[in-house]
């Protein structure tokens, strides 16, 4: 591997982790800031090891889980920098997507940040965002996006989010929001559900230009749209009265919330499939949920 690369990956997972930390102290800062019932939530902080069949380092992270909170009801931001040797299983999903060498030489590395939160208030969207990195030795590429996902729909919300996406997405080339934007419409649609999992959002996967800069730049840019995008909904709604009704529909959007993630999200067969600790990898499912 070129020592070009390596600094590119070294860059690549240090980008992931500042914006765990800027994301972290944002969300605690909108915890200190709601006069709500209750002690401002924290986050709980966890390294993660990862280890090889053989026994040696294969890597790990940072899993960061708020509980219980005035705003938040649960809440997780994970980084990891992983890195070993693909299984069967995984050289064939990599390799039916188009990846080249994955048989001739299994090695992989990959690092991202995952975040995915669930809200108190049933008024408040829950969010999904993740930013990911992923080499072979015969390719890299970026994925990622964030997409929201409200059980009480509000259209002026779905268009601020939406809109501050395309505001950081417009200075890498105007086709690039309409593009992700549907890809992320078809990739968070729930086919036995027949419907979306939310309202969508941005979603990019196998991103290799050819330029690794401008690819990158436009992954920090999608993580740079997070908190413009969704700080202000939270702020807006947190606060909003609710009742049992809005409650019981919240636990029932969770419900698909879960479904999905458990059948279809491509990040969590990753995940587990490469033995990463399991509970950062389900950090995503609600506390709570229901179905009818």
């Amino acid at each position: 591997m070129s020592d070009a690369m390596e600094d590119q990956k070294s860059r690549a997972a240090a980008w992931f982790r500042s914006l765990r930390d800027e994301i972290v102290a944002a969300f605690e800062g909108l915890e200190d800031s709601f006069d709500g019932e209750g002690d401002a939530g924290r986050f709980e902080v966890t390294t993660t090891k990862r280890s090889a069949e053989d026994g040696f380092d294969a890597g790990g992270g940072l899993m960061s889980v708020m509980r219980d909170g005035r705003v938040f009801e649960k809440v997780g931001v994970n980084v990891s920098e992983v890195f070993g040797t693909l299984g069967e299983a995984a050289q064939k999903a990599m390799a039916a997507r188009g990846v080249p060498g994955v048989a001739e030489d299994p090695r992989f590395w990959a690092s991202g940040i995952s975040l995915v939160a669930h809200m108190q208030n049933p008024h408040v969207p829950a969010v999904h965002m993740n930013t990911r990195m992923f080499w072979t030795p015969s390719a890299w590429w970026f994925g990622g996006g964030s997409d929201l996902n409200p059980c009480i729909e509000y259209d002026e919300d779905t268009a601020h989010f939406h809109g501050q996406q395309k505001a950081f997405l417009d200075p890498h080339g105007p086709q690039l929001y309409p593009e992700l934007k549907a890809w992320a419409d078809e990739y968070f649609f729930i086919p036995h559900r027949g419907r979306a999992r939310g309202v969508g959002g941005i979603f990019m996967d196998d991103r290799n230009t050819g330029d690794w800069e401008a690819d990158f730049a436009l992954t920090q840019d999608i993580g740079r749209a997070f908190l413009p995008a969704y700080v202000p909904l939270v702020e807006k709604r947190r606060g909003q009265a609710w009742g049992g009704a809005e409650k019981d529909a919240q636990l029932v959007h969770r419900g698909l919330y879960a479904e999905y993630n458990l059948v279809y999200d491509r990040g969590t067969k990753f995940g587990l499939a490469t033995g990463h600790d399991a509970n950062a990898v389900l950090m995503s499912l609600p506390p709570i949920a229901k179905w009818i």
